[in-house]
Protein backbone atom coordinates (compact mmCIF):
# COMPACT_ATOMS: atom_id res chain seq x y z
CA UNK A 1 0.00 0.00 0.00
CA UNK A 2 1.15 3.54 -0.67
CA UNK A 3 1.93 5.82 2.23
CA UNK A 4 -0.89 7.96 3.55
CA UNK A 5 -1.07 11.47 2.26
CA UNK A 6 -2.20 14.30 4.50
CA UNK A 7 -5.70 15.50 3.83
CA UNK A 8 -9.19 15.53 5.14
CA UNK A 9 -8.53 12.71 7.60
CA UNK A 10 -6.17 14.82 9.69
CA UNK A 11 -7.71 15.90 12.98
CA UNK A 12 -7.19 18.62 15.55
CA UNK A 13 -4.91 17.66 18.46
CA UNK A 14 -7.68 18.23 21.03
CA UNK A 15 -10.30 16.17 19.16
CA UNK A 16 -11.78 13.28 21.20
CA UNK A 17 -10.23 9.87 20.47
CA UNK A 18 -13.49 8.24 19.35
CA UNK A 19 -14.31 11.06 16.95
CA UNK A 20 -10.76 10.94 15.61
CA UNK A 21 -11.21 7.19 15.06
CA UNK A 22 -14.44 7.74 13.12
CA UNK A 23 -12.84 10.49 11.05
CA UNK A 24 -9.80 8.38 10.20
CA UNK A 25 -11.76 5.25 9.26
CA UNK A 26 -14.51 7.29 7.51
CA UNK A 27 -17.20 5.17 9.18
CA UNK A 28 -20.76 6.45 9.03
CA UNK A 29 -21.87 7.36 12.56
CA UNK A 30 -25.41 6.20 11.85
CA UNK A 31 -24.09 2.77 10.90
CA UNK A 32 -22.31 2.59 14.26
CA UNK A 33 -25.60 3.45 15.93
CA UNK A 34 -27.45 0.70 14.05
CA UNK A 35 -24.83 -1.88 14.94
CA UNK A 36 -24.91 -0.86 18.62
CA UNK A 37 -28.72 -1.10 18.60
CA UNK A 38 -28.52 -4.54 16.96
CA UNK A 39 -26.05 -5.80 19.57
CA UNK A 40 -28.22 -4.45 22.38
CA UNK A 41 -31.23 -6.31 20.92
CA UNK A 42 -29.23 -9.54 20.68
CA UNK A 43 -27.77 -9.41 24.18
CA UNK A 44 -31.03 -8.15 25.66
CA UNK A 45 -33.03 -11.09 24.31
CA UNK A 46 -30.29 -13.52 25.29
CA UNK A 47 -30.21 -12.24 28.89
CA UNK A 48 -34.01 -12.26 29.10
CA UNK A 49 -34.24 -15.87 27.90
CA UNK A 50 -31.44 -16.76 30.32
CA UNK A 51 -33.49 -15.36 33.20
CA UNK A 52 -36.74 -16.88 31.94
CA UNK A 53 -35.60 -20.41 31.09
CA UNK A 54 -32.16 -20.70 32.68
CA UNK A 55 -30.49 -20.85 29.27
CA UNK A 56 -29.65 -18.10 26.80
CA UNK A 57 -31.54 -19.07 23.65
CA UNK A 58 -30.88 -16.13 21.34
CA UNK A 59 -27.09 -16.12 20.91
CA UNK A 60 -26.87 -19.77 19.91
CA UNK A 61 -25.59 -21.09 16.57
CA UNK A 62 -29.02 -22.54 15.81
CA UNK A 63 -30.93 -19.31 16.39
CA UNK A 64 -28.37 -17.10 14.65
CA UNK A 65 -28.31 -19.45 11.64
CA UNK A 66 -32.11 -19.38 11.45
CA UNK A 67 -32.02 -15.62 11.87
CA UNK A 68 -29.76 -15.23 8.84
CA UNK A 69 -32.05 -17.43 6.76
CA UNK A 70 -35.19 -15.59 7.83
CA UNK A 71 -33.60 -12.21 7.11
CA UNK A 72 -32.45 -12.95 3.56
CA UNK A 73 -35.76 -12.32 1.76
CA UNK A 74 -36.41 -8.91 3.34
CA UNK A 75 -32.73 -8.00 2.95
CA UNK A 76 -32.85 -8.71 -0.79
CA UNK A 77 -35.91 -6.51 -1.31
CA UNK A 78 -34.55 -3.87 1.05
CA UNK A 79 -31.61 -3.22 -1.27
CA UNK A 80 -34.03 -2.33 -4.07
CA UNK A 81 -36.34 -0.33 -1.80
CA UNK A 82 -33.39 1.92 -0.95
CA UNK A 83 -33.17 3.09 -4.56
CA UNK A 84 -36.94 3.50 -4.81
CA UNK A 85 -37.09 5.68 -1.68
CA UNK A 86 -33.93 7.57 -2.64
CA UNK A 87 -35.82 8.67 -5.79
CA UNK A 88 -38.64 9.95 -3.54
CA UNK A 89 -41.01 7.12 -4.41
CA UNK A 90 -42.43 4.16 -2.50
CA UNK A 91 -43.41 0.61 -3.45
CA UNK A 92 -46.25 -0.95 -1.49
CA UNK A 93 -46.70 -3.86 -3.88
CA UNK A 94 -43.62 -6.02 -3.25
CA UNK A 95 -45.39 -8.37 -0.84
CA UNK A 96 -48.19 -9.00 -3.34
CA UNK A 97 -45.63 -9.49 -6.12
CA UNK A 98 -44.06 -12.23 -3.99
CA UNK A 99 -47.44 -13.95 -3.67
CA UNK A 100 -48.23 -13.67 -7.38
CA UNK A 101 -44.79 -14.76 -8.58
CA UNK A 102 -44.86 -17.65 -6.10
CA UNK A 103 -48.05 -19.00 -7.70
CA UNK A 104 -46.49 -18.59 -11.16
CA UNK A 105 -43.46 -20.59 -9.97
CA UNK A 106 -45.66 -23.35 -8.60
CA UNK A 107 -47.89 -23.60 -11.67
CA UNK A 108 -44.85 -23.57 -13.98
CA UNK A 109 -43.04 -26.32 -12.05
CA UNK A 110 -45.98 -28.61 -11.37
CA UNK A 111 -48.39 -28.14 -14.27
CA UNK A 112 -47.00 -26.35 -17.33
CA UNK A 113 -43.32 -27.25 -17.77
CA UNK A 114 -43.67 -31.00 -16.96
CA UNK A 115 -46.33 -31.26 -19.66
CA UNK A 116 -43.78 -30.18 -22.29
CA UNK A 117 -40.45 -31.34 -20.80
CA UNK A 118 -41.54 -34.42 -18.87
CA UNK A 119 -41.52 -35.09 -15.15
CA UNK A 120 -38.29 -34.55 -13.20
CA UNK A 121 -36.59 -32.77 -16.08
CA UNK A 122 -33.48 -31.07 -14.59
CA UNK A 123 -34.18 -27.84 -16.49
CA UNK A 124 -37.64 -27.29 -15.01
CA UNK A 125 -36.49 -25.43 -11.91
CA UNK A 126 -34.11 -23.23 -13.92
CA UNK A 127 -36.82 -22.27 -16.39
CA UNK A 128 -39.21 -21.59 -13.51
CA UNK A 129 -36.71 -19.16 -11.97
CA UNK A 130 -36.21 -17.41 -15.33
CA UNK A 131 -39.98 -17.08 -15.75
CA UNK A 132 -40.24 -15.65 -12.24
CA UNK A 133 -37.54 -13.05 -12.94
CA UNK A 134 -39.15 -11.99 -16.22
CA UNK A 135 -42.59 -11.69 -14.60
CA UNK A 136 -41.21 -9.70 -11.66
CA UNK A 137 -39.26 -7.32 -13.92
CA UNK A 138 -42.28 -6.82 -16.19
CA UNK A 139 -44.54 -6.01 -13.24
CA UNK A 140 -42.02 -3.53 -11.85
CA UNK A 141 -41.54 -1.91 -15.28
CA UNK A 142 -45.32 -1.54 -15.59
CA UNK A 143 -45.50 0.24 -12.24
CA UNK A 144 -42.55 2.47 -13.16
CA UNK A 145 -44.14 3.38 -16.50
CA UNK A 146 -47.36 4.45 -14.82
CA UNK A 147 -45.39 6.60 -12.40
CA UNK A 148 -42.95 8.08 -14.92
CA UNK A 149 -45.02 8.59 -18.05
CA UNK A 150 -48.55 9.08 -16.70
CA UNK A 151 -47.50 11.01 -13.62
CA UNK A 152 -49.53 8.90 -11.19
CA UNK A 153 -48.00 9.04 -7.68
CA UNK A 154 -46.08 5.89 -6.81
CA UNK A 155 -48.06 5.54 -3.59
CA UNK A 156 -51.33 5.21 -5.53
CA UNK A 157 -49.87 2.99 -8.27
CA UNK A 158 -48.32 0.51 -5.88
CA UNK A 159 -51.25 0.60 -3.46
CA UNK A 160 -53.57 -0.39 -6.29
CA UNK A 161 -51.02 -2.95 -7.47
CA UNK A 162 -50.87 -4.41 -3.98
CA UNK A 163 -54.58 -5.22 -4.15
CA UNK A 164 -54.48 -6.30 -7.80
CA UNK A 165 -51.58 -8.73 -7.59
CA UNK A 166 -52.81 -10.26 -4.35
CA UNK A 167 -56.13 -10.98 -6.05
CA UNK A 168 -54.33 -12.23 -9.16
CA UNK A 169 -52.29 -14.62 -7.02
CA UNK A 170 -55.49 -16.18 -5.69
CA UNK A 171 -56.94 -16.33 -9.22
CA UNK A 172 -53.94 -18.26 -10.61
CA UNK A 173 -54.40 -21.17 -8.20
CA UNK A 174 -57.98 -20.49 -6.97
CA UNK A 175 -56.55 -20.29 -3.47
CA UNK A 176 -54.90 -23.71 -3.54
CA UNK A 177 -51.40 -24.40 -2.24
CA UNK A 178 -49.16 -26.10 -4.79
CA UNK A 179 -46.69 -28.58 -3.29
CA UNK A 180 -44.21 -30.14 -3.38
CA UNK A 181 -41.93 -28.24 -5.74
CA UNK A 182 -38.88 -29.52 -7.61
CA UNK A 183 -36.30 -30.94 -5.20
CA UNK A 184 -33.44 -29.05 -6.85
CA UNK A 185 -35.38 -25.79 -6.59
CA UNK A 186 -35.97 -26.40 -2.88
CA UNK A 187 -32.22 -26.16 -2.24
CA UNK A 188 -32.59 -22.37 -2.54
CA UNK A 189 -34.58 -22.40 0.69
CA UNK A 190 -31.70 -23.39 2.96
CA UNK A 191 -31.88 -26.32 5.34
CA UNK A 192 -29.27 -29.06 5.71
CA UNK A 193 -29.16 -29.84 1.99
CA UNK A 194 -29.57 -26.19 1.00
CA UNK A 195 -26.29 -25.17 2.62
CA UNK A 196 -22.68 -25.50 1.51
CA UNK A 197 -21.12 -27.19 4.56
CA UNK A 198 -18.07 -26.35 6.63
CA UNK A 199 -15.32 -26.74 4.02
CA UNK A 200 -16.81 -24.49 1.37
CA UNK A 201 -17.91 -22.02 4.03
CA UNK A 202 -14.30 -21.61 5.15
CA UNK A 203 -13.16 -21.31 1.53
CA UNK A 204 -15.64 -18.51 0.90
CA UNK A 205 -14.65 -16.82 4.16
CA UNK A 206 -10.99 -16.79 3.18
CA UNK A 207 -11.86 -15.49 -0.29
CA UNK A 208 -13.95 -12.76 1.34
CA UNK A 209 -10.99 -11.75 3.50
CA UNK A 210 -8.78 -11.57 0.43
CA UNK A 211 -11.47 -9.47 -1.24
CA UNK A 212 -11.57 -7.05 1.70
CA UNK A 213 -7.80 -6.51 1.57
CA UNK A 214 -7.84 -6.19 -2.24
CA UNK A 215 -10.68 -3.67 -2.08
CA UNK A 216 -8.82 -1.52 0.44
CA UNK A 217 -5.66 -1.65 -1.67
CA UNK A 218 -7.57 -0.74 -4.84
CA UNK A 219 -9.23 2.12 -2.99
CA UNK A 220 -5.87 3.56 -1.96
CA UNK A 221 -4.55 3.25 -5.49
CA UNK A 222 -7.63 4.98 -6.88
CA UNK A 223 -7.34 7.82 -4.36
CA UNK A 224 -3.66 8.25 -5.15
CA UNK A 225 -4.39 8.37 -8.88
CA UNK A 226 -6.90 11.20 -8.45
CA UNK A 227 -4.90 12.90 -5.64
CA UNK A 228 -7.66 12.40 -3.07
CA UNK A 229 -6.85 12.41 0.68
CA UNK A 230 -5.80 9.01 2.02
CA UNK A 231 -6.82 7.28 5.22
CA UNK A 232 -3.96 6.69 7.70
CA UNK A 233 -2.37 3.28 7.31
CA UNK A 234 -3.40 2.25 10.82
CA UNK A 235 -7.03 2.94 9.85
CA UNK A 236 -6.67 0.74 6.76
CA UNK A 237 -5.23 -2.08 8.87
CA UNK A 238 -7.98 -1.66 11.45
CA UNK A 239 -10.73 -1.86 8.82
CA UNK A 240 -9.13 -4.95 7.28
CA UNK A 241 -8.75 -6.72 10.63
CA UNK A 242 -12.28 -5.91 11.83
CA UNK A 243 -13.81 -6.92 8.48
CA UNK A 244 -11.95 -10.24 8.41
CA UNK A 245 -12.82 -10.98 12.04
CA UNK A 246 -16.52 -10.41 11.31
CA UNK A 247 -16.39 -12.74 8.29
CA UNK A 248 -14.46 -15.46 10.10
CA UNK A 249 -16.58 -15.14 13.24
CA UNK A 250 -19.84 -15.43 11.31
CA UNK A 251 -18.49 -18.46 9.46
CA UNK A 252 -17.49 -20.08 12.75
CA UNK A 253 -21.04 -19.60 14.04
CA UNK A 254 -22.79 -21.11 11.01
CA UNK A 255 -20.36 -24.02 11.02
CA UNK A 256 -21.15 -24.64 14.69
CA UNK A 257 -24.77 -25.37 13.80
CA UNK A 258 -25.07 -29.11 12.96
CA UNK A 259 -27.56 -30.99 10.85
CA UNK A 260 -30.58 -32.29 12.80
CA UNK A 261 -29.85 -35.67 14.32
CA UNK A 262 -32.39 -37.57 12.20
CA UNK A 263 -31.25 -35.93 8.96
CA UNK A 264 -27.62 -36.75 9.74
CA UNK A 265 -28.54 -40.35 10.60
CA UNK A 266 -30.50 -40.75 7.35
CA UNK A 267 -27.58 -39.35 5.37
CA UNK A 268 -25.15 -41.68 7.12
CA UNK A 269 -27.38 -44.67 6.41
CA UNK A 270 -27.72 -43.75 2.74
CA UNK A 271 -23.92 -43.43 2.44
CA UNK A 272 -23.18 -46.56 4.52
CA UNK A 273 -21.47 -44.59 7.30
CA UNK A 274 -21.50 -45.83 10.89
CA UNK A 275 -22.95 -43.28 13.30
CA UNK A 276 -20.74 -42.78 16.40
CA UNK A 277 -22.21 -43.28 19.85
CA UNK A 278 -22.46 -39.55 20.52
CA UNK A 279 -24.13 -38.86 17.19
CA UNK A 280 -22.83 -37.58 13.86
CA UNK A 281 -21.84 -33.90 13.73
CA UNK A 282 -22.17 -32.41 10.23
CA UNK A 283 -21.76 -28.66 9.97
CA UNK A 284 -24.52 -26.86 8.11
CA UNK A 285 -22.41 -23.90 7.00
CA UNK A 286 -23.73 -20.95 5.04
CA UNK A 287 -27.23 -21.35 3.62
CA UNK A 288 -27.49 -20.81 -0.12
CA UNK A 289 -30.20 -18.17 0.22
CA UNK A 290 -28.03 -16.18 2.65
CA UNK A 291 -25.18 -16.25 0.15
CA UNK A 292 -27.61 -15.05 -2.53
CA UNK A 293 -28.65 -12.15 -0.28
CA UNK A 294 -25.03 -11.21 0.42
CA UNK A 295 -24.13 -11.41 -3.28
CA UNK A 296 -27.08 -9.18 -4.16
CA UNK A 297 -26.04 -6.77 -1.42
CA UNK A 298 -22.54 -6.46 -2.90
CA UNK A 299 -23.90 -6.15 -6.45
CA UNK A 300 -26.40 -3.47 -5.45
CA UNK A 301 -23.70 -1.57 -3.55
CA UNK A 302 -21.53 -1.58 -6.67
CA UNK A 303 -24.52 -0.50 -8.77
CA UNK A 304 -25.37 2.37 -6.42
CA UNK A 305 -21.84 3.64 -5.83
CA UNK A 306 -19.76 2.76 -8.89
CA UNK A 307 -22.04 3.11 -11.91
CA UNK A 308 -23.57 6.00 -13.81
CA UNK A 309 -27.02 4.53 -13.17
CA UNK A 310 -26.49 4.73 -9.41
CA UNK A 311 -25.22 8.30 -9.58
CA UNK A 312 -28.27 9.27 -11.64
CA UNK A 313 -30.60 7.70 -9.06
CA UNK A 314 -29.09 9.75 -6.23
CA UNK A 315 -28.98 12.89 -8.37
CA UNK A 316 -32.69 12.54 -9.17
CA UNK A 317 -33.51 11.94 -5.52
CA UNK A 318 -31.48 14.97 -4.44
CA UNK A 319 -33.10 17.37 -6.92
CA UNK A 320 -35.36 15.95 -9.67
CA UNK A 321 -35.70 19.25 -11.53
CA UNK A 322 -31.95 19.90 -11.62
CA UNK A 323 -31.30 16.30 -12.72
CA UNK A 324 -33.71 16.64 -15.62
CA UNK A 325 -32.20 19.98 -16.65
CA UNK A 326 -28.77 18.31 -16.56
CA UNK A 327 -29.92 15.90 -19.27
CA UNK A 328 -30.71 12.84 -17.16
CA UNK A 329 -33.59 10.79 -18.55
CA UNK A 330 -35.52 10.72 -15.29
CA UNK A 331 -38.46 8.77 -16.74
CA UNK A 332 -36.24 5.96 -18.00
CA UNK A 333 -34.36 5.76 -14.70
CA UNK A 334 -37.67 5.59 -12.81
CA UNK A 335 -38.86 2.66 -14.95
CA UNK A 336 -35.55 0.85 -14.48
CA UNK A 337 -35.58 1.31 -10.69
CA UNK A 338 -39.09 -0.11 -10.39
CA UNK A 339 -38.20 -2.97 -12.78
CA UNK A 340 -35.18 -3.74 -10.59
CA UNK A 341 -37.43 -3.69 -7.51
CA UNK A 342 -39.79 -6.16 -9.21
CA UNK A 343 -36.88 -8.43 -10.11
CA UNK A 344 -35.62 -8.46 -6.52
CA UNK A 345 -39.15 -9.25 -5.31
CA UNK A 346 -39.20 -12.19 -7.74
CA UNK A 347 -35.90 -13.46 -6.31
CA UNK A 348 -37.40 -13.19 -2.83
CA UNK A 349 -40.43 -15.14 -4.08
CA UNK A 350 -38.14 -17.93 -5.32
CA UNK A 351 -36.37 -18.09 -1.96
CA UNK A 352 -39.56 -18.05 0.09
CA UNK A 353 -41.26 -20.67 -2.09
CA UNK A 354 -38.19 -22.89 -1.95
CA UNK A 355 -37.99 -22.55 1.81
CA UNK A 356 -41.63 -23.60 2.22
CA UNK A 357 -41.36 -26.15 -0.63
CA UNK A 358 -44.72 -24.86 -1.80
CA UNK A 359 -46.39 -22.02 -3.66
CA UNK A 360 -49.26 -20.15 -2.06
CA UNK A 361 -51.08 -16.91 -2.78
CA UNK A 362 -50.72 -15.69 0.84
CA UNK A 363 -46.93 -15.65 0.66
CA UNK A 364 -45.36 -12.25 1.30
CA UNK A 365 -48.12 -10.69 3.37
CA UNK A 366 -46.86 -7.57 5.18
CA UNK A 367 -43.44 -8.00 3.57
CA UNK A 368 -43.81 -4.61 1.89
CA UNK A 369 -43.99 -2.94 5.31
CA UNK A 370 -41.01 -4.87 6.65
CA UNK A 371 -39.02 -4.02 3.52
CA UNK A 372 -39.77 -0.31 3.84
CA UNK A 373 -38.97 -0.50 7.55
CA UNK A 374 -35.62 -2.16 6.82
CA UNK A 375 -34.65 0.60 4.40
CA UNK A 376 -35.77 3.42 6.71
CA UNK A 377 -34.21 1.92 9.84
CA UNK A 378 -31.04 1.49 7.77
CA UNK A 379 -30.83 5.27 7.26
CA UNK A 380 -32.67 5.82 3.98
CA UNK A 381 -34.37 9.21 4.11
CA UNK A 382 -37.99 9.45 3.01
CA UNK A 383 -37.13 12.95 1.76
CA UNK A 384 -35.00 11.31 -0.95
CA UNK A 385 -31.38 11.50 -2.01
CA UNK A 386 -29.92 9.67 1.01
CA UNK A 387 -29.60 5.93 1.65
CA UNK A 388 -27.13 3.04 1.68
CA UNK A 389 -27.43 -0.59 0.69
CA UNK A 390 -25.52 -1.89 3.70
CA UNK A 391 -27.83 0.17 5.91
CA UNK A 392 -30.85 -1.70 4.50
CA UNK A 393 -29.14 -5.04 5.17
CA UNK A 394 -28.52 -4.08 8.79
CA UNK A 395 -32.07 -2.71 9.04
CA UNK A 396 -33.48 -6.02 7.81
CA UNK A 397 -31.42 -7.83 10.43
CA UNK A 398 -32.75 -5.49 13.14
CA UNK A 399 -36.36 -6.11 12.09
CA UNK A 400 -35.93 -9.88 11.98
CA UNK A 401 -34.00 -9.91 15.26
CA UNK A 402 -36.90 -8.19 16.99
CA UNK A 403 -39.37 -10.69 15.55
CA UNK A 404 -37.19 -13.70 16.34
CA UNK A 405 -36.60 -12.56 19.90
CA UNK A 406 -40.27 -11.92 20.53
CA UNK A 407 -41.13 -15.37 19.17
CA UNK A 408 -38.65 -16.92 21.60
CA UNK A 409 -40.32 -15.01 24.42
CA UNK A 410 -43.77 -16.21 23.35
CA UNK A 411 -45.20 -12.86 22.25
CA UNK A 412 -48.10 -13.13 19.81
CA UNK A 413 -48.03 -11.74 16.27
CA UNK A 414 -50.18 -8.72 17.14
CA UNK A 415 -47.64 -7.51 19.71
CA UNK A 416 -44.80 -8.13 17.24
CA UNK A 417 -46.47 -5.85 14.70
CA UNK A 418 -46.94 -3.18 17.36
CA UNK A 419 -43.24 -3.26 18.22
CA UNK A 420 -42.17 -3.07 14.57
CA UNK A 421 -44.52 -0.11 14.09
CA UNK A 422 -43.02 1.74 17.05
CA UNK A 423 -39.48 1.04 15.81
CA UNK A 424 -40.35 2.30 12.32
CA UNK A 425 -41.83 5.56 13.63
CA UNK A 426 -38.83 5.99 15.92
CA UNK A 427 -36.41 5.47 13.02
CA UNK A 428 -38.18 8.10 10.91
CA UNK A 429 -38.17 10.47 13.88
CA UNK A 430 -34.42 10.00 14.36
CA UNK A 431 -33.85 10.56 10.64
CA UNK A 432 -35.83 13.80 10.77
CA UNK A 433 -33.91 14.97 13.84
CA UNK A 434 -30.58 14.07 12.20
CA UNK A 435 -31.40 15.99 9.00
CA UNK A 436 -32.51 19.07 10.93
CA UNK A 437 -29.36 18.99 13.04
CA UNK A 438 -27.21 18.59 9.91
CA UNK A 439 -28.99 21.48 8.20
CA UNK A 440 -28.37 23.76 11.18
CA UNK A 441 -24.78 22.98 11.61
Amino acid sequence: MTSAAPGATSAAPDEPAFRRLLRATEVDTRMIGMIVALLLIWFGFNVYTQIQSGEGLFLTPRNLWNLSVQTSSIAIMGTGMVLVIVMRHIDLSVGSIIGFVSTIIGVAQVRILPAYLGLDNPSIWILAILIALVVGAAIGALHGSLVAYLGIPAFIVTLGAQLFWRGAAWWVTTGQTIAPLDGRFSLLGGGPHGSIGATWSWVLALLACVGIVASLYAGRQRRARFRFPQRPMWAEYLIAVVGCLIVLGATMIVNAYPWPERVAASWAEANHITVPEGGLFISTGWAIQVLIALAIGFAMTFLARRTRFGRYVYAIGGNPEAAELAGINTKRITVLVFALMGTLAAIAACIDSARLDSATNVLGQLDELYTIAAAVIGGTSLAGGVGTIYGALIGALVIQSLQSGMILLGFDSAFQQMVVGVVLVGAVGLDTFYRRRTAKG
